[in-house]
């Protein structure tokens, strides 16, 4: 029994940490959501321009498509990790709401899990947000490099 209760305060002490990145992922996923708003409003009075590349060192198609990468990163990190501390969040409070159930209280379930669901719903709609805004700046920064990759075989062409 002891071996139980070490690994149920083990959890239970994730739980404000969790709870806070939960948080700091969605205040992440909302100023992307309007440094996205910014850059779709660019991007239409610029078309076919080069936005975000311009100051990538174009010496080669890979350096081109680290500076993608290197763009991407944290939506691509936000859109995968929100789920799962989402899912943190949810499961620690069901031990205690399991054990408040096994003795009769509801309220105790209640008061345990309506602040785990809400973690999840918070966590997923960071989520899904960032997966959109990666989706689409992907595809606008993928299209940026193959301008930046025909200029750089234009400046090659022309040195030859």
């Amino acid at each position: 029994m002891p071996f139980e209760n070490a690994l149920f305060q083990l959890a239970q002490t994730f739980l404000w940490p969790v709870t806070v990145l939960v948080f700091a992922v969605f205040a992440y996923a909302v100023m992307s959501l309007g440094a996205f708003g910014v850059e779709w409003m660019r991007r239409r009075k610029q078309p076919g321009s080069v936005l975000v590349l311009t100051g990538a060192n174009a010496r080669s198609p890979e350096v081109l498509e680290l500076a993608v990468l290197k763009e991407l990163e944290g939506l691509r990190l936000c859109s995968r990790v929100a789920p799962m501390l989402g899912l943190v969040a949810t499961m620690i409070p069901m031990g205690p709401a399991l054990v408040a159930v096994a003795s009769g209280q509801s309220h105790g379930v209640a008061e345990s899990l309506a602040p785990a669901f809400a973690a999840v719903i918070v966590a997923l709609v960071a989520a899904s947000i960032t997966f959109v805004v990666y989706s689409v700046r992907r595809r606008w920064l993928l299209a940026e490099m193959l301008v930046v990759l025909e200029r750089l075989e234009t400046l090659e062409g022309d040195a030859v």
